[in-house]
């Protein structure tokens, strides 16, 4: 059977994402027996943090990236510096070579 006698299945338009105010609401009408809840104080999962600690987190969060940056500005300069002290070095090589081959020959008796 080839795949131009297959029908194509028409899937339906997914639904749009419940609202803030709907799942707040949803929220609020729950019953404390409700599955989930059962199922988080059965499990061993954090309780919802009260919003101090959540601001903290984000806080120390924000530190944590804020440093990455930082430290990730100055590796990239520091590479670019290494690049550049590399360059003289090859260029110091180069001519140290030079000076050495016209140091040799000057020196060398001549028959």
């Amino acid at each position: 059977m080839s795949s131009k006698g297959k029908k194509r299945v028409v899937l339906p338009t997914r639904p749009e994402p419940p609202s803030v105010e709907q799942i707040l609401e949803d929220i609020r009408s729950t019953q404390p027996s409700d599955p989930m809840f059962v199922l988080l104080a059965e499990s061993n999962l954090p309780a919802p943090r009260k919003k101090e600690e959540s601001e903290v987190k984000s806080e120390r969060l924000y530190q944590q990236s804020h440093s990455y940056v930082e430290m990730n500005q100055r590796l990239q300069k520091a590479c670019s510096l290494l690049k550049a002290k590399c360059e003289e070095l090859k260029q110091a090589g180069a001519t140290l070579e030079q000076n050495i081959g016209l140091l040799s020959t000057v020196t060398s008796p001549t028959s």
